[in-house]
């Protein structure tokens, strides 16, 4: 498959992150599937990180979910490996022999037990994963670690993305400060039901396993589990927070403490981050779409149905073809099966209203919300004048580039 051009929705510049005391990181070449370029990660953890994490909840998952759900529990890890090019799904034992020796080689490599290596693959799905070339180049990986190799990973994990995905925060917690760092990949198969495609965000700040993954998993539903591009939930989903311990700072004992309020914040807001730039390279993408839901019976409820809408194949292009078909709004108000009172219903395009009280604005003046669907960034807000359940996710345009990226992604 050729490369493909960067997305016109990418950042206009990326970000530099900078070293974390107790951890490194390497990207090798190993030809999993890809030829001349970096396709496989090492990460290196200090002893004493915790690790939380968010798995794919597709009934489908690969053999690497399987490990990860294995050992995430015990809250311990030492190392981190990746590949790109072979999603090691619906393989079999094939797909769990490939894992346990993943695993075995690295932890040698690294001295730990092989528990305590965190597993995540990317790629085509049911095609054996070729590990004895990822185990022939975990040595040089080794050898190649690094704490300012954060864009080297970010690069390696990449299937269809057109750009590397990364983000930094810095958080205060009782007065020291600390540092969050994180990469993500995906652009396609991006319903998430959990987190993102792969996303590894590393801190050095000491915070037990089970505080970890409370506020991971809190912050999941208002960043990853908030997007969408094609309403395909993968099966390798997985998003990890390794916590390095190298930073001094009082204990923290739970995930409410007012001492975390910062971090809360900063990780939700790095989360966040990363989450946007999936969508802006949605496969094939042209336009990043905000939709805001109000007057739902509830969260839950506001949330299913801004969904139905950014799901929606007529939606997505209409947008794409830069019209303010609201009718196709509208009808996937309807179809997300939550309450919503027609005869009330408001839509606002653009900041401009559209509809109120169930019909079309009298005197609607179009120019305006058609200035708006000419630029890159759409927004839309529906009041379905039920209760006070609010939420807000993201998507993108569907193009025919989107076809163009998936009938090519196996050749």
């Amino acid at each position: 498959m050729a490369p493909l051009p960067v997305s016109p929705l990418a950042p206009a510049h990326q970000p530099e992150l900078p070293a974390i005391a107790g951890c490194r990181f390497a990207a090798v070449e190993a030809g999993v599937r890809y030829k001349g370029r970096r396709d496989v990660l090492l990460a290196e953890f200090a002893a004493g990180t915790t690790v939380a994490g968010v798995l794919t909840r597709n009934q489908m998952p690969g053999a690497p979910i399987d490990w990860c759900r294995q050992h995430l529990p015990a809250g311990r890890a030492r190392g981190l490996v990746v590949n790109a090019g072979n999603a090691n799904v619906f393989t079999g034992a094939k797909g769990h022999t490939a894992c346990t020796e993943t695993a075995a080689a690295a932890a040698g490599q690294l001295g730990c037990a092989p528990a305590e290596i965190m597993l995540a693959s990317t790629g085509v799905i049911g095609e054996p994963l070729p590990y004895e070339r990822i185990v022939a180049a975990l040595p040089a990986a080794q050898a190649g670690l690094s704490g300012n190799a954060w864009a080297d990973a970010a690069r390696a994990i990449m299937t269809t993305d057109t750009f590397p995905k990364a983000a930094t925060r810095t958080a205060n917690i009782r007065g020291v400060p600390v540092r969050i760092n994180g990469i993500a990949k995906g652009s396609g198969m991006i319903a998430p039901d959990m987190a993102t495609m792969l996303s590894f965000v590393v801190t050095d700040a000491k915070i037990p396993a089970d505080v970890l993954q409370a506020l991971l998993t809190r912050t999941v539903a208002r960043t990853f589990n908030a997007i969408t591009v094609d309403s395909d939930t993968s099966t390798s989903d997985t998003l990890m927070l390794f916590a390095t311990g190298q930073v001094s700072h009082a204990a923290i004992e739970g995930p409410g403490e007012p001492a975390l309020r910062d971090f809360r914040a900063k990780l939700e807001d790095l989360l966040k981050d990363l989450a946007l730039q999936v969508v802006r390279d949605g496969e094939g993408a042209q336009k990043l779409i905000e939709i805001t839901v109000t007057g739902a019976a509830s969260e839950r409820a506001a949330r299913r149905i801004a969904l139905a809408i950014a799901d929606s194949p007529l939606v997505k292009t209409a947008i794409a073809g830069q019209d303010a078909n609201w009718g196709r709004i509208v009808m996937a108000v309807g179809k997300s099966g939550q309450k919503a009172d027609r005869d009330r219903l408001a839509i606002d395009i653009g900041g401009v209203a559209v509809a109120r009280d169930g019909a079309r604005v009298e005197g609607f003046d179009e120019a305006p919300v058609a200035a708006h669907m000419k630029g890159q960034e759409i927004k839309i807000a529906v009041d379905v004048g039920i209760g006070s359940g609010r939420s807000t996710v993201w998507t993108c345009d569907l193009t025919h580039g989107y076809i163009d990226i998936n009938a090519d992604y196996r050749s």
